[in-house]
């Protein structure tokens, strides 16, 4: 039986050494050069920092939004790392890219940080980054529906191998009069209606997305008052198109609850928030579908016990991650402890949710840090009851906690 510091010592070495699967970003590789998003300026105007930056500067939003990308970065570098210490999670995590890189951010200042970081990202440099925060691959959000994007796809672009593909729905379930103008435009014969030739153009058009793309999964960003069953156009969308092609083509749909779009319109990308949403449509959805697979995250802190709770119920949910605003440490160590003791390591750990690629870099930072602190403690609790745990069985479950679960759950 491993003594005290010696268990403290194996779980620290294997999640520092595990490879993730960082199965929910908004990272593009660099072939796809209009929407990949690096360097130091992207790193500085990230939403979550202009928030931040707004509640210390008095610039109305407005003149925030005429200024160039630079002196964006440059007024909230001012605001967030002159005028106050960087304790935010966000803030926190440019000094920790900082550090990656070997910039000592308060000799060197943004500049340090610009004259390192690529704003042009090539995929050496894309493997350069990923190898730094220990990830062996990315899961992109990808939207047929946006123009720019799907020239990449319709070309035929290559793309670095370590970026994997996911078919974002959001679109064609929250805004159908956009989708069914763009469905026919290239070809779809659906009308506003949806009767059932409609739909099943829908469904020509989602297996069409499947072979051009091959996601790992089709993906869906609901807001807090998602409902299901509907009778509604995304109700009979959802019960008659996708989910039909996601079980013929056995991929999951990944749900992401909770999101309260624009509560403040004048922050732009800025002005999204978060309520409490309900857990009914899950359980609907998991028990009306049980050959269907459900990867479902909730935004709302409240929402996390729910959902740890009825991942017992139904083996067809993978609770994963902690998004967005849950992505601190403090709740994320909770949330992690929670899942642990309702379900055991039979969840995804974490996901980046990055859009700037360095992110990737201070976000896997703090989480291996939380899994250490929250698996050190769950590892000797089990020890201290008796079970003889060994190294194997540490290394097996964070390789499970960080990758494999989601691998398994996604082939099965």
């Amino acid at each position: 039986m491993a003594a005290q510091g010696e268990l403290a010592t194996w779980v620290r070495e294997a999640v520092a050494a595990v490879r993730v699967t960082d199965m929910h970003t908004h990272l593009f590789p660099p072939s796809f050069s209009a929407l990949q998003v690096s360097g130091a300026d992207n790193v500085l105007t990230y939403h979550y920092l202009i928030a931040e930056a707004m509640r210390i500067g008095q610039m109305p939003p407005t003149e925030f939004w005429d200024l160039s990308t630079p002196l964006q970065a440059d007024w909230i570098w001012e605001q967030l790392f002159e005028k106050t210490t960087p304790l935010s999670e966000a803030a926190l995590g440019v000094v920790q890219i900082a550090q990656a890189f070997a910039v000592d951010l308060r000799r060197e200042k943004l500049a340090g940080l610009r004259a390192k970081l690529e704003a042009s990202a090539t995929d050496v440099y894309a493997d350069h980054v990923l190898d730094l925060a220990g990830v062996d691959s990315v899961v992109m959000t990808n939207d047929p529906f946006d123009e720019i994007e799907r020239r990449y796809w319709e070309q035929g672009t290559p793309r670095n191998p370590r970026f994997h593909a996911a078919l974002r729905l959001d679109v064609l379930l929250n805004d159908w009069p956009r989708a069914q103008a763009q469905l026919s435009h290239s070809g779809y014969h659906v009308g506003p209606e949806l009767g059932e030739v409609d739909m099943a153009e829908v469904r020509r058009f989602l297996k069409d997305w499947v072979a051009k793309i091959k996601p790992v999964y089709f993906a869906f960003s609901a807001p807090d008052t998602f409902a299901f069953p509907e009778d509604s156009v995304r109700g009979r969308l959802l019960a008659e198109a996708i989910l039909p092609i996601c079980r013929e083509q056995r991929l999951p749909l990944a749900l992401m609850i909770g999101v309260r779009r624009q509560v403040n319109p004048s922050l732009r990308s800025a002005g999204d928030s978060t309520a409490k949403a309900s857990m009914l449509p899950i359980e609907a959805l998991a028990r009306r579908y049980p050959d269907n697979k459900f990867l479902v995250t909730f935004l709302s802190r409240e929402d996390q016990h729910e959902l740890a709770v009825t991942a017992r119920k139904f083996g067809n949910i993978m609770p994963f991650g902690c998004w967005w605003f849950l992505n601190t440490e403090t709740l994320v160590s909770e949330i992690s402890n929670l899942r642990l003791e309702l379900i055991g390591p039979t969840f995804v750990i974490q996901h980046s949710d990055a859009r700037v690629l360095e992110h990737v870099i201070y976000k896997w930072r703090r989480a291996r840090k939380v899994a250490t602190d929250v698996l050190t403690h769950k590892y000797q609790l089990l020890q201290d009851a008796g079970w003889d745990l060994t190294r194997e069985d540490v290394e097996r479950d964070v390789k499970q906690l960080f990758s494999q679960n989601f691998w398994d759950f996604v082939k099965r």
